[in-house]
């Protein structure tokens, strides 16, 4: 890959797409599946993904191709590797390239978001969905040489006050004008955080909860429909925005989007507790005091995953997410993300 070219400018080459559609059908010959369409629906500067629609024996059936940015093409060794300890959890890949950051996954049908339709997501789905990640977070909590060696930042409680002053350096260093720059009054008070991020991060680093997998984006559209009497059964995807971090940023995404959508997250973030509570007491003051700061450290760690993404993308594309890592970066402040 050209590295003086934008991920979306390379991704949508003739030279390119020759390339990952060969790499698909090699790995799919064995399988005697016949490629017959590819297309390719999104691109975004940190991913993209080919639908692969193909024919074994007269039978139809769909794959799907994805590339990641540099800054995220762990997440075929990842999901490689989730899919061995967890297999009742997360799919196996049917290939996966970590060099390149390419993957190739069979189609395993709706996702939750897609088989509601217009409803959405109902409580009982998100109970599912954060309770399985849950107990994935359990069983890993021993396995962070394993999973940061993949490439998965490590995003733990000890490393976010550096992480701060990093992003904050960065941030302070962007020209007037870019979505990301902050004005004086914000740099003033992310410079006088600084306190509040280390409280934070020491808080978490005390609360006897091992770091884990963080996913970094789950919602229903990154966990396929489970059938009718499968409780338990979920898969989850696409951990381009894992991190290795405290558990309880995990609840923070699915609770916000809850609120969001006129749902009360209380039943939800209650199961979450039950499953961490096999691993440390959490009673109500308890579990405030966790939220809050894991509100403060995943804003560090989310504004993170924002630069990476964006490091590759054209002046385009940085003009129409670039304001993304100071939003999150800026909830530091206890401002909530939109």
């Amino acid at each position: 890959m050209d590295q003086r070219r934008p991920f979306s400018a390379v991704v949508t080459t003739g030279d390119w797409h020759d390339a990952a559609t060969a790499w698909a059908s090699s790995a799919l010959a064995a399988s005697e599946a016949r490629v017959r369409a590819v297309a390719q629906p999104r691109v975004r500067p940190w991913s993209t993904q080919l639908v692969i629609d193909t024919a074994q024996g007269g039978r139809p059936a769909r794959f799907w191709f994805k590339a990641n940015c540099r800054a995220q093409a762990f997440e075929p060794g990842l999901q490689a590797f989730l899919a061995s300890v967890l297999p009742d959890a997360v799919a196996a890949p049917v290939a996966a390239d970590a060099e390149r950051g390419w993957m190739l996954t069979a189609d395993h049908g709706a996702t939750l978001r897609e088989a509601r339709g217009d409803s959405g997501a109902t409580a009982g789905d998100w109970l599912e969905v954060v309770e399985e990640w849950a107990r994935v977070q359990r069983a890993l909590v021993d396995r962070t040489e394993e999973v940061v060696a993949l490439g998965v930042p490590d995003c733990s409680p000890g490393t976010v006050p550096a992480r701060f002053e990093l992003m904050l350096e960065r941030v302070l260093g962007l020209p007037a004008g870019h979505p990301s720059s902050p004005d004086d009054a914000t740099a003033s008070a992310l410079r006088d955080a600084r306190s509040r991020v280390a409280g934070a991060a020491a808080t978490l680093a005390a609360s006897g909860l091992p770091s884990t997998l963080q996913h970094g984006d789950l919602h229903p559209g990154n966990v396929f429909a489970t059938a009718p009497g499968e409780r338990g059964r979920l898969r989850v995807f696409d951990f381009g925005d894992a991190q290795w971090a405290h558990p309880v940023e995990a609840i923070l995404i699915p609770a916000a989007v809850m609120e969001y959508g006129g749902l009360d997250p209380a039943p939800v973030e209650a199961a979450f507790r039950r499953v961490w509570a096999e691993h440390v007491a959490l009673d109500d003051d308890r579990w405030a005091e966790l939220v809050a700061a894991a509100e403060v450290t995943q804003a560090v760690n989310r504004s993170l995953t924002w630069w990476d993404c964006l490091a590759e993308a054209s002046d385009a594309e940085a003009g129409e997410w670039g304001e993304s890592v100071l939003r999150h970066l800026s909830r530091v402040l206890g401002r909530r993300d939109g």
